[in-house]
């Protein structure tokens, strides 16, 4: 597996065909970044893909070069596999820091005398997802995460964890964080959705997850993306975007709401199955 960078995803494509020695049919490649013009050649971006060889290697590779490309072709049962582990791994965790609540609830119950409403109200429910100081209970996050991957599949050797306002803020990045992200985002949002779980039933957490600038990437590209379809509502009232993929969708939707607070913002699916997004003054159909 191989990330390349070109001017343009047609460069790339090349560039990966030669490499592999293959047609582009027989490619397999995931699409990291969408290349961008800039202006007056500033902000301008390359396409960015991760590619490896579909086909089955023939019997003239030596074997060695077989044995490096069996390294390489990560199957989608494995990644299935992997996946199911980390979610067992977050339910054990969960398990263990709810028994060691409960039992550092119970001994400061048992040493403490409630000789006022202030130390009743102290231990309280709510006030025990406070006890841990925020820089502590972020360091805590942070290590359980590391221990977590330390399990997995995935090459991760970035991970950071800041808490403030009720939020988790994590950073995640690595060799493999492509791969973490998945194709159209599939395996970030079945990761940001376990440790949502986690995380808010243990601390009443709320989460941002980032995975080497992901997120930042795709909100610029969706930005410049639907800069016409908002020039078109300020126009004529109305408008819609094209069909958009995984969590484009999302990110799309958020931004469109904040720019017009005012209108009917809302997702619609095509006979196809696809998504795309509309904004009017009423529902009605366009």
């Amino acid at each position: 597996m191989k990330k390349i960078e070109a001017n343009s995803l047609e460069e790339a494509y090349d560039i990966a065909c030669k490499e592999f020695g293959c047609s582009i049919r027989e490619l397999k490649y995931e699409i990291i970044q969408y290349p961008q013009k800039g202006v007056f050649g500033l902000f301008a971006k390359k396409a960015i893909i991760v590619a490896t060889q579909s086909k089955v290697a023939t019997d003239e590779k030596t074997s060695s070069k077989q044995k490096e490309e069996k390294k390489e072709e990560i199957s989608e049962e494995r990644i299935l596999e992997e996946e199911n582990k980390a979610e067992e791994n977050l339910q054990t965790i969960k398990a263990e820091e709810f028994e060691e609540e409960k039992i550092k609830k119970e001994e400061n119950k048992a040493s403490l005398e409630p000789k006022s409403e202030i130390l009743e109200n102290f231990f309280d429910e709510s006030s025990q997802k406070k006890i841990l100081n925020e820089t502590v209970l972020a360091q805590k996050i942070e290590n359980d995460l590391k221990n977590l991957f330390k399990n997995s599949c995935f090459e991760i050797d970035t991970i950071e964890v800041d808490v403030k306002e009720n939020t988790a803020f994590i950073f995640i990045d690595g060799k493999d964080a492509a791969l973490l992200i998945g194709k159209e985002g599939y395996r970030y949002n079945a990761l940001s959705y376990l440790l949502f779980n986690w995380l808010n039933k243990a601390y009443g957490l709320y989460i941002k997850l980032e995975i080497a600038e992901f997120i930042s990437t795709q909100e610029n590209m969706i930005k410049n993306y639907i800069k016409p379809v908002v020039e078109h509502v300020y126009t004529y009232g109305w408008g819609k975007t094209r069909p958009l993929d995984g969590i484009l969708v999302q990110i799309a939707l958020e931004q469109l709401r904040e720019e017009f607070p005012n209108k009917y913002v809302a997702i619609k699916k095509q006979k196809d199955g696809s998504k795309y997004i509309i904004i009017n003054d009423f529902n009605k159909r366009l």
